[in-house]
């Protein structure tokens, strides 16, 4: 039978999460797993891009070129530092594709078509949206199998993981029937903060086991890491941080995510929205 890539996406409309931050090192757990992986970089703001050191320069054909036709996807493909992990970057031009790609046909599918060419090449793809639910967003999700949500342990995430759960069911329903979510991260948790462990109560109450039981705290040195162009696992492996995002990529590859053989599609965005 013939592989396919597991592909995720981290999802959320919020900036500030640690949604760069959880793509990067999740992508870099798993290769650490002699897992063959490549991140997509969708944020026109390139930070996952420079997070990895993928400097300007090395940037010629990126997820840009990609979507408008300039060049395959497998020509964006830039090896990094770590082993098995593999980048298609991206740039600010990426911010004026939603203009460019508003009349063609089928421009919702663009990243789905360009990925459908490479995932005999990957055990499993990350995806970093942009922190919007624009046209670059609606194309990772139309592409995606399962959504990562980092979700940083306040208030307002609250109100912003509701309109986020009603997007991804309209997607569901109207683009991406095979849409599921994989779990919520919490991030940058504080627990002298009394209001964090107040959220994470309620996010749990709400959602249930689609909340990993693992946290990542707040932690300088995950924050360090990518001025030096490396992840945080491999800037400081025994860091707090790190050790979290180690432990929280244990807990997804567990689950055993598989699109070789798929189980029936089920109503998860559904049930956790209306939980």
């Amino acid at each position: 039978m013939t592989k396919s890539s597991v592909i995720f996406s981290i999802v959320n409309q919020k900036g500030g999460v640690g949604k760069t931050t959880s793509a990067i090192n999740l992508a870099c757990a798993f290769a650490q797993r002699s897992k063959k992986v490549l991140l997509i970089d969708m944020d026109p703001q390139g930070n996952a891009s420079t997070g990895l050191g993928i400097s300007y320069d090395q940037r010629q054909n990126t997820i840009y070129e990609t979507l408008i036709n300039e060049c395959k996807i497998e020509d964006a493909i830039i090896k990094t530092n770590v082993r098995n992990l593999d980048i298609v970057t991206s740039t600010v031009d990426l911010s004026a594709v939603e203009v460019e790609i508003a009349t063609c046909n089928n421009r919702e599918f663009l990243l789905k078509n360009s990925i459908s060419k490479i995932t005999n090449k990957y055990d499993y793809i990350f995806i970093d949206c942009p922190p919007s639910l624009g046209l670059l967003t609606i194309n990772t999700l139309c592409a995606t199998d399962y959504i990562l949500i980092p979700m940083q342990c306040e208030f307002f995430s609250l109100e912003g993981l509701s309109h986020l759960l009603t997007t991804l069911e309209l997607v569901k329903n109207n683009l991406n029937e095979e849409l599921k979510i994989a779990g919520i991260m919490l991030t940058m948790h504080d627990r002298r903060n009394k209001l964090t462990e107040a959220v994470e109560s309620d996010v749990r109450s709400y959602i249930g086991e689609k909340v990993f039981k693992n946290i990542v705290p707040r932690n300088i040195r995950l924050s360090e890491a990518p001025s030096h162009g490396v992840a945080g696992l491999i800037y400081d492996p025994k860091c707090k941080g790190s050790v979290a995002y180690q432990k929280l990529a244990t807990e997804i590859i567990n689950k055993k995510y598989n699109n070789v053989s798929r189980e029936t599609i089920n109503n998860e965005i559904y049930e956790a929205k209306r939980n």
